[in-house]
């Protein structure tokens, strides 16, 4: 009987999934699965210790225009000083991300300084672009003539932007251009006795999918710090970066500061340098480690198996408890079997069999669940727009939930505001600000969801968000702080764009406090939410306005930051007294993750502080006097000069 039952509707259902993968459907999900499983199971190859980055961060940016009053973009010749410290430790070759497709604006010199020293290496590979319809973009004659090989630097993204694959070249005209990971590999020297590398065949018409290696897997080496070494080398002194670190070695530089735009989406992270996809490409040559796809027919005949084994387990189920033992077994299956060949270097497709078990168990489970599957599907769609996921979940398992009342309980709260979007929102027209406001909501709440938030509601473009309920969260103020750091990273990604399209540039304040609150369903007996009311949440709220008084983007009360345990970078800004509180609250600066350098300035507005609160305000204002870029300190320093005896605690009389 079960096999009479389960059989017809389990083959329906492989057929129905491998008919879905071999059309495209699941593909987006399909990669989804796959970077979860490079984030799994990735590991490094045996190249890869050969392999440094040396990346142009923000800290290097910083250090050139505040030490050598470099704007950007920056000389060539300080190119040349990388390029010859590379010589001067012996690597194995040098690839610049970088196409200079314009004259130096510093003169021809410039770009003839970098030429020769490109040419002196002689294991260089300057970048060019290949458009898709094979027009290429030359560097300058100088760079182009210095360089040992050209490589393309233009990657295909998958059609969600993220770079699982790559091709080993690219053809423009009669031309073939090497990838540049695949250029670094062609220029280095072979080691004896293997035969020099070479393009193969089909290095410009099948991609190659890439074995990404483990974050922190190569050497990342700042910019700055391998100029400094080579220009205190010349002078005689200690380098910062020894050279005999990257004997050996393939270097690849590229950018990774915000600002410079070539940051890429890879299965490990939606903010990759893109030089490290080329990098990966060059790993992958030099170990033999690219991704094999699962071939095609096995692939099918194990997704009509799927279907037919989860449609006649079903089809036998009497029992509640037995359907969700099945589900709890059955769907994670095909992902553990596309886990388990990942190490042998196979993409086994997981979509389809996931599918397949989903569709034969939802076919042999659809008569004994109709009526409680209506209720529970009732349920979510009433409440999913305005309760968090968790909430729903409870609600579900224990309906008797649905009344008024609540539970005194330790949160941390979230409250974030745009700055000037009511004027923003007299220059816009309706459709153009509702469609802004939605997707800045969107992405700030999916976020917090992320970080394990529970969302109370929107008030306009005002986001209130809570951790620690319904669920215990031990480290809910680590949550939160995590939250607000990726929000504000979040929005200055998006900034350019959405200042394309309204015409303003938008920032975002962020308030944080952690204490006792009322958390629960609050409201009448015919509407209620799932919310909460204190005097800690009325904190939050006050300190989201408090950014305005400093030009800050992030603060967070002090009992905040002492439960994140050093999660995030943060800063003591001082105490305030906020109207409503006889109390001041002392209150610090939120910039960061922990293990992120500390902004400029930071270490000297603290010295400052503290000789203020010494009554030393004289010292205090001189310090403060060579932090002109820091609005915190500004602030300080414009109260001092109000008040010689002003001791770091701003009484606020306004919201």
């Amino acid at each position: 009987m079960r096999w009479r039952l389960g059989a017809p509707v389990g083959l329906a259902a492989g057929l129905l999934a491998a008919g879905l993968w071999l059309a495209g459907t699941l593909e987006r999900a399909e990669n989804l699965t796959w970077d979860w499983r490079v984030r799994q199971a990735a590991t490094a190859s045996d190249a890869a210790p050969r392999i440094v980055l040396v990346l142009l961060d923000q800290a290097s940016l910083d250090w050139g225009a505040r030490v050598n009053g470099w704007s950007w973009p920056w000389p060539r010749e300080v190119y040349g000083a990388l390029v010859a410290f590379c010589q001067r430790a012996g690597v194995q070759s040098l690839a610049l991300d970088v196409v200079f497709t314009e004259p130096s604006l510093y003169g021809v010199w410039d770009d003839l300084a970098l030429g020769d020293a490109l040419a002196g290496l002689d294991r260089s590979v300057a970048a060019v672009f290949v458009d898709a319809d094979g027009t290429i973009t030359w560097p300058v004659p100088e760079v182009r003539q210095g360089a040992t090989r050209l490589g393309n630097v233009r990657g295909e993204p998958d059609p969600d932007g993220v770079f699982r694959r790559a091709r080993l070249a690219a053809v423009a005209g009669d031309t073939t251009v090497a990838a540049l990971g695949t250029a670094a590999h062609l220029v280095s020297a072979p080691r004896s006795p293997a035969p020099a590398p070479a393009l193969p065949p089909d290095a410009a018409t099948v991609p190659r999918i890439l074995d990404y290696a483990p974050r922190g897997t190569y050497t990342v080496l700042s910019a700055a710090a391998v100029i400094q070494s080579e220009l205190r080398l010349r002078e005689g002194e200690a380098p910062v970066v020894d050279p005999e670190q990257l004997a050996g070695a393939h270097v690849l530089f590229g950018f990774s500061a915000p600002g410079l735009m070539d940051l890429r989406s890879t299965p490990l992270s939606r903010t990759s340098p893109g030089v490290l996809v080329h990098a990966t490409v060059l790993d992958n040559l030099l170990s033999g480690g690219f991704i094999r796809p699962a071939p095609r027919v096995p692939a099918v005949l194990v997704t009509l198996l799927w279907g037919l084994a989860a449609a006649v387990l079903a089809a036998g189920i009497r029992r509640t408890w037995q359907a969700i033992a099945v589900f709890a077994v059955g769907l994670p299956l095909p992902l553990l079997l596309g886990l388990a060949l990942y190490p042998a270097g196979v993409w086994w497709p997981v979509m389809p069999g996931s599918v397949a078990v989903l569709g034969g168990l939802v076919a042999g489970l659809a008569a004994n669940w109709a009526t409680e599957g209506r209720q529970r599907r009732f349920l979510k769609q009433a409440f999913r727009h305005y309760l968090s996921p968790h909430v729903i979940e409870r609600l579900l398992a224990d309906p008797d939930q649905l009344r008024l009342g609540g539970e005194r309980r330790e949160l941390t709260i979230l409250f974030s505001d745009l700055a000037g979007f009511t004027s923003l929102g007299e220059s816009l027209p309706p459709e153009q600000l509702t469609a802004l406001l939605n997707e800045y909501l969107t992405l700030m709440t999916d976020i917090i969801l992320e970080e394990g938030g529970t969302l109370d509601k929107y008030e306009g473009d005002a986001i209130i968000a809570f951790w620690n309920a319904p669920l215990d969260q031990p480290d809910h103020a680590a949550r939160a702080c995590r939250a607000a750091v990726r929000c504000q990273r979040a929005l200055a990604e998006h900034r350019p764009r959405w200042r394309e399209a309204c015409g303003h540039d938008l920032f975002m304040r962020v308030g944080l406090n952690t204490g006792e609150v009322v958390v629960g369903n609050l409201g009448s007996r015919q509407r209620f939410d799932y919310s909460i009311l204190g005097d800690a949440a009325n904190l939050a709220a006050r300190l989201e306005g408090v950014n305005k008084v400093f030009g800050t983007g992030c603060l967070a009360a002090a009992a905040t930051i002492t439960q994140a345990a050093g999660a995030v970078l943060a800063r003591e800004v001082g105490a305030v007294q906020v109207v409503g509180r006889r109390q001041p609250v002392i209150i610090h600066e939120l910039a960061g993750l922990a293990g992120e350098e500390p902004p400029a300035g930071w270490a000297a507005y603290g010295e400052a502080l503290a000789l203020c609160r010494q009554r030393r305000q004289a010292e205090a204002h001189e310090r403060l006097a060579h932090l002109p870029d820091d609005p915190v300190a500004r602030t300080l320093a414009t109260d001092l000069a109000a008040d010689p005896d002003f001791a770091g605690v701003w009484v606020l009389t306004s919201k």
